[in-house]
């Protein structure tokens, strides 16, 4: 929900961690009190957002706790962009991408051509 990846949070919990033991933990039932407090304070969350684990309970904490442009949950099922123009425009890069290789093969070609006359 943080946009955290494991290693990074590995990092900061300290020496004794890595991305493995992360992963092994998140897919535990229960954590260890004292696991979990280290968590939260390198989260910088409340021990009660992983005790009482409510998903839209734990959204409303970290975007009310973190400030300054940080993660919160946001649903927006406005589209802010018209999906034929954007297929439109990458067939046209594409079909440039393509007609760039063409002339750079054709130049190629022609020093090959005059490399071999001489």
């Amino acid at each position: 929900m943080l946009g955290m990846k494991q290693d990074a949070l590995a990092a900061d919990l300290g020496h004794d961690w890595n991305q493995q033991r992360v992963s092994l933990l998140e897919q535990r039932e229960t954590i260890e009190l004292d696991v979990l407090q280290q968590i939260a304070a390198v989260l910088h969350l409340p021990i009660e957002a992983f005790q009482n684990f409510d998903e839209e309970q734990a959204v409303n904490i970290i975007s009310s706790t973190f400030d300054n442009g940080a993660i919160g949950y946001q649903h927006n099922e406005n589209c802010t962009f018209n999906a034929l123009d954007k297929i439109i425009q990458l067939h046209e890069e594409k079909i440039a991408l393509y007609e760039r290789m063409l002339k750079e093969k054709d130049e190629m070609m022609e020093r090959l051509e005059k490399l071999i006359n001489k």
